[in-house]
């Protein structure tokens, strides 16, 4: 215990010493979707003013803008395996492959529906996209070409692959964590995760555990082995929107109405640290690098005459006002 303890707080200290700052110049209205490539290097944004962008966090300057959408860009994914590869899912039915070098659209995939929620498979042969008529269609990465449809008959949320790649879990608005095998889709097990609609779902880096994030304003961690609750995560007030574990595995950041972002300790389950949120706006997501304790994360962000700004920011640089 004692040494949990000082863990925690070190960690309180760690974090209190760091603080955010904005990518300017960047997009026209809010920002619903941000994610890192899997270098760290580059981080992408999705938003209501139909571009999705890259940037670079070294020099936290945006290198490239991609347009092509005709609706806001709801969400955004890299390529788990290729640092240079991103997905973009719009309202306007269709998911578009970048290359984020360049710039260009290599790919454009035509859907059934709006399309707000996307996710790769963890070999990155394939992409799972949700709609908001709560199909999930799957896309062959080889063929650029959809290769199944699986309509559900309840609210899906955000989905993730197991780490393994063989198991498939879709959050619903039932509270309910559905996990079905992949590729077939069969049912393999209902998660019973909280008593109002889930949002959001993460596996961490270490594969031990994944956490649920809901409209109860929880987040529940959960055993992958055991298929067990471990510990729930109390510290917001709303729903919760958006979770993320850090690279190592030891924190969780996690994102609502609340006038803060959380960020815990996994294995304790305290609260560590609460980023604060300009203008107290709503977080739409969050994520942590893959490589270092930075946490990127955008909102529904105004300016003092009530006008979307399109900000982006980044966590976890010193502080160069505190002694």
């Amino acid at each position: 215990e004692g040494a949990q303890e000082m863990a925690t707080s070190s960690a309180a200290e760690k974090f209190g010493a760091l603080t955010s700052k904005e990518l300017s110049g960047g997009h026209r209205k809010k920002v619903h979707s941000v994610a890192w490539n899997c270098t760290g290097k580059r981080l992408a944004s999705g938003s209501v003013d139909q571009t999705a962008r890259i940037w670079s966090v070294e020099a936290l300057t945006k290198e490239v803008e991609l347009k092509g959408h005709n609706a806001s860009v709801d969400q955004v994914c890299w390529d788990p395996t290729n640092q240079d590869v991103l997905a973009t899912v719009s309202a306007d039915k269709t998911v578009k492959v970048w290359d984020a070098r360049s710039g260009k659209c290599t790919n454009t995939i035509d859907t059934s529906g709006e399309n707000i929620n996307l996710c790769w498979s963890p070999d990155g042969k394939a992409l799972a996209v949700g709609n908001k008529n709560d199909a999930i269609t799957i896309i062959d990465t080889k063929m650029w070409k959809p290769v199944k449809v699986t309509k559900f008959s309840f609210e899906v949320n955000e989905m993730a692959w197991h780490p393994k790649g063989e198991l498939f879990f879709l959050t619903t608005s039932l509270g309910t964590v559905e996990v079905v095998k992949y590729p077939d889709f069969k049912q393999f097990r209902t998660i019973v995760a909280h008593t109002a609609a889930n949002y959001t779902i993460k596996f961490d880096p270490c594969e031990k555990y994944f956490a649920v994030g809901s409209a109860d304003a929880l987040v529940s961690l959960w055993e992958l082995s055991e298929w067990a609750c471990v510990r729930t995560f109390t510290s917001l007030t709303c729903p919760v929107r958006t979770v993320s574990f850090s690279y190592d595995g030891q924190y969780l950041a996690s994102g609502s109405e609340d006038q803060f972002i959380d960020i815990s300790h996994v294995e304790t389950g305290t609260s560590v640290h609460k980023v604060p949120v300009d203008n107290a706006a709503p977080i739409n997501s969050l994520a942590w690098s893959p490589k270092q304790l930075l946490l990127a994360y955008a909102g529904d962000s105004k300016d003092t005459h009530d006008k979307d700004t399109g900000s982006l920011f980044i966590f976890g640089f010193p502080n160069t006002a505190t002694k």
